[in-house]
């Protein structure tokens, strides 16, 4: 359980970071993805593409 949410959080801020770039792509747009703004600031929770990717790089991981 631990190891999941390490994953998870690890995700979360590899998406907050590279928001910018990855908006471009669309990412961050899935159902699941919550947005909040909080005055200037918007806050970005990825679930959705989180798992989205999650589960890719584990059907990667399992073909190789």
């Amino acid at each position: 359980m631990f190891k999941w949410l390490l994953v998870f959080f690890i995700c979360s801020v590899a998406f907050s970071a590279l928001r910018p770039w990855l908006a471009k792509l669309g990412v961050g747009s899935m159902p699941g993805d919550f947005r909040f703004r909080v005055g200037q600031k918007t806050i970005l929770i990825p679930l959705g593409s989180t798992l989205f990717f999650s589960l890719c790089f584990w059907g990667v991981g399992k073909l190789v």
